[in-house]
């Protein structure tokens, strides 16, 4: 039997075997088409915009955690201005910034909807100073651009009189106390998101708060039979009690390749969500990093960002995005429409591949000076080439004997002059699909 190259062997067992993790309930079948502008992303950017932004705290936390009062925390509904909200700005940093997804809240835990909610008079609209939409025009900004929208939304609402309260809150009923009062709930948020589903059709849901109750107390089915009938090509996060499409870790990237095909890490640029008197900013270089890590494991990155309640970005966040766009303008062929790279052990550091398998691409950490080393590859190397710059680059192999099936080590000399300041990256182009050497060596 003729073998397959090695990237249409792991497409052939995703395609058999697909799950988003061990609790789905999806149907594979019915998501694998519509998540491919997901899979070649790999860049999305999250927005955490609410009133919490006003006394800069933590996001409906602080109220849970007790570090306040949940009355002092809705006092912050007076100080929502929105006054300097140009949501055509937002949307050019996201498309300098190489992303082709956005994710804005539309309502968190803490229950204050962004947008024009006929639910209750909890919103932006209704409820602050601000008295806009936040979700609609900045829709509008994206789909000018290309840039697919993402709604995400809070299943809890530990505002709302009808929710059963949290943790640290006994004060509340219990469901099986009184389900109707459950239901009433239920049709709160199912309602929210028909209107959110309606009105702006986003093409992402990111749900948030599942664990607080069962796949069939939140009704999870039902909510996405919602979802998909008025959009059917909407594609929705894991966080839905197994009625997901996709894996989102958060914060901790993975030390080992998720098991899942289609994931996404969701990370913070400093160590909070929305808008927060905090200055432990991640450096591009973190940033990118992190990022280059993901995409090598075949997995997204969901970068955060969280404005003022007038509207205004944080100079430290608009640094890091602009950094990070100027990387991906100049190595997104490295990036965008790739699959995870090689195999641990092939080579130290992350790597990804062109879809067809005949590149391979190495990502180099730092400033470089001398030889790397790739291991286990039978193709030939037909040329090597720095991304971005264009400069050739010569190689040896050491170690190859003829009578042996086992390859020899690849040397690639690099030197600093091709380094980029973040990370460096290296085209290697080979002559057919790409042919791992997985053996013992020795005679095998």
């Amino acid at each position: 039997m003729k073998k397959l190259p090695i990237f249409l062997l792991c497409m052939l067992i995703v395609s058999t075997t697909f799950k988003v993790n061990a609790q789905s309930k999806v149907d594979p079948k019915d998501i694998r088409d519509k998540m491919q502008w997901f899979g070649d992303a790999k860049l999305g950017i999250f927005i955490h915009a609410g009133i919490y932004a006003v006394d800069g705290i933590d996001e409906s936390w602080s109220f849970y955690n007790k570090k306040i009062s949940h009355a002092d925390y809705m006092k912050q509904l007076k100080g929502f201005t929105l006054k300097k909200y140009d949501p055509a700005a937002w949307a050019e940093l996201i498309e300098e910034s190489g992303a082709r997804y956005a994710v804005i809240t539309t309502k968190h835990h803490d229950g204050v909807a962004m947008y024009d909610t006929r639910m209750n008079n909890l919103s932006s609209v209704k409820a602050t100073p601000a008295k806009r939409d936040m979700v609609k025009p900045f829709f509008d900004e994206l789909r000018k651009r290309n840039i697919k929208c993402g709604a995400y939304y809070s299943l809890i609402d530990w505002t709302d009189a009808n929710y059963p309260g949290f943790l640290k809150d006994s004060s509340k009923y219990k469901i099986s106390d009184d389900y109707e009062r459950w239901n009433r709930f239920r049709s709160f948020f199912q309602g929210q998101i028909k209107e959110i589903n309606s009105m702006f059709k986003p093409d992402l849901w990111w749900f948030d708060g599942d664990w607080e109750h069962s796949a069939e107390e939140w009704e999870s089915q039902k909510v996405r039979q919602i979802i998909l009938s008025g959009n059917p090509n909407a594609i929705i996060n894991g966080r839905l009690q197994g009625y997901g499409d996709y894996e989102t870790p958060e914060q901790n990237f993975p030390v080992s390749k998720p098991k899942y095909n289609w994931w996404e890490l969701c990370m913070t640029t400093n160590d909070n969500w929305g808008f927060h008197h905090d200055n432990n900013w991640k450096t591009p270089y973190e940033v990118i990093t992190i990022f280059v890590d993901a995409v090598s494991n075949g997995g997204n990155l969901l970068l955060d960002m969280g404005p003022k309640e007038d509207g205004t970005i944080p100079e430290e966040q608009i640094h890091v995005l602009k950094e990070l766009g100027a990387w991906n303008k100049k190595h997104g062929e490295a990036i965008f429409n790739t699959v995870a790279g090689l195999p641990q052990g092939h080579f130290y550091g992350p790597t990804t591949l062109s879809k067809d398998s005949t590149s391979v691409y190495l990502f180099l950490h730092g400033k470089v000076d001398g030889q790397i080393l790739i291991k286990g590859l039978v193709n030939t190397i037909e040329d090597i080439s720095v991304v971005g710059n264009g400069a050739k680059l010569t190689h040896k192999v050491v170690g190859k004997i003829s009578w042996s099936p086992v390859p020899g080590l690849v040397y690639i000399t690099v030197p600093e002059a091709v380094s980029d300041k973040y990370v460096t990256v290296l085209k290697v182009k080979l002559d057919k699909p790409l042919k791992l050497y997985r053996g013992q060596g020795g005679l095998n």
